[in-house]
């Protein structure tokens, strides 16, 4: 398999720790959305990373859909979600809610870095600032009432989405997250931070276009 994309990216870096976590050899491939975007055309028209080439050739995109088939692959017992049920309908909308503050904070980095100050629109940075203070005030509430040392009793992609968009949210806006405001998050994303699967695949934010 071929992982497309740099591990600064909270979905390329949760499609990572997955495969890490279960082992699957993979090659990785580096590359940038802006510097590489031709190269990465080549497998996903939209210029968006994560891609996972699959052996036979078969282009994965899109984080959710690549973790998915992932779980497929291993089957339901070591799967990151179970099939269906309660527990996989939990895990989703804490995947869902995680990776929508990401692409939050995403949108907001590229309205920094790709607008000059007095072009920047302060209607979308607030909307996008007020999206990912509720989301992460309601997410501190619940891991809070969860406790235990993973959001959902055991290891699960949930675990891994919230920390993977916690790390990108605060490299990119450090001042939109307060560990002290929200303790739980910081606890947990330390405490999924100190897993070798996470160590393995980890890169300081860079952004070049």
């Amino acid at each position: 398999m071929i992982l497309i994309g740099q591990y600064d990216s909270p979905f390329v870096r949760r499609v990572a720790v997955a495969l890490q976590h279960h082992g699957l050899a993979y090659e990785h491939r580096p590359w940038s959305v802006w510097a590489d975007a031709e190269s990465i055309a080549q497998y996903n028209p939209l210029r968006r990373v994560p891609v996972l080439v699959m052996d036979d050739g078969e282009a994965l995109v899109e984080s959710a859909a690549i973790l998915d088939a992932l779980d497929g692959l291993v089957g339901a017992e070591r799967a990151l979600l179970p099939p269906s049920g309660e527990a996989r309908r939990a895990g989703l909308r804490v995947c869902a809610l995680a990776t929508g503050f990401a692409d939050k904070a995403v949108s907001l980095l590229y309205e920094h870095v790709l607008r000059a100050g007095d072009r920047r629109s302060p209607v979308w940075v607030d909307r996008c600032v007020t999206q990912i203070s509720e989301t992460l005030d309601l997410l501190e509430r619940e891991r809070a009432a969860r406790g235990g040392d993973f959001w959902l009793g055991a290891f699960s992609h949930a675990d891994i989405a919230v920390a993977c968009a916690l790390r990108f949210l605060g490299e990119a806006h450090p001042s939109l997250f307060d560990a002290a405001r929200r303790p739980a998050l910081a606890a947990h994303a330390a405490r999924c931070e100190a897993l070798p699967v996470f160590a393995a695949v980890v890169q300081p934010l860079h952004v070049a276009v």
